[in-house]
């Protein structure tokens, strides 16, 4: 399982961000997810349990295109407005077969997220400029560390986490941009 230390902030200037990241990441792509949350109601006292569908549409640097449909799951946490997430992440096929699955499971399909944008990456960096349908634009940085062979978590994390807001001061995006909420949270909101 892989640890996903990501930041999001929110962007106000989507094509000089754009211009910005060329000069400073290598371009990899374009892409279009499509992502339903599906949940399973447990107990009152306990937490719900999400799988996230991603319907994911690539158009590769070099042009050519990929599509596939993914199963996440994590566990979650927010430190300071930084991510920190044990993801589990599989490719499913075909894709309406395992919302069958799901739906015989007793999983019922939540919010609904689309985004389009961008990819580049710089390093172990990987950055995205997406526009979030009914949020607007963002910038995602994340880092994938294998905790096992890195060590220490905390260690991990405080690296990492150096790593993506030293990124962020050469794009010219402040602290204040970070959005701490998930966009789960925030396309839940009235």
């Amino acid at each position: 399982m892989a640890t996903e230390i990501e930041v999001k902030a929110r962007v106000h200037d989507s094509e000089a961000l754009y211009v910005l990241l060329h000069k400073n990441a290598e371009y990899s792509g374009a892409f279009d997810k499509e992502d339903t949350y599906w949940n399973f109601a447990l107990p009152p006292a306990m937490p719900i349990l999400q799988i996230r569908l991603r319907r994911e549409k690539r158009i590769r640097a070099d042009g050519t295109a990929v599509s596939a449909t993914l199963a996440t799951y994590k566990n979650k946490e927010v430190r300071d407005g930084i991510e920190i997430n044990d993801e589990m992440e599989f490719e499913v096929n075909p894709g309406p077969e395992f919302e069958r699955f799901l739906k015989t499971m007793g999983f019922k399909p939540g919010i609904f997220k689309r985004k389009r944008g961008w990819a580049f990456s710089r390093g172990e960096i990987t950055a995205e400029l997406v526009e979030v349908e009914k949020l607007g634009w963002f910038l995602e940085l994340e880092i994938l560390a294998d905790i096992a062979e890195a060590g220490s978590l905390e260690k991990t994390v405080a690296e990492g986490k150096e790593k993506i807001l030293g990124f962020l001061t050469v794009l010219g995006i402040g602290r204040e941009a970070i959005e701490s909420r998930y966009y789960s949270e925030m396309l839940a909101e009235p």
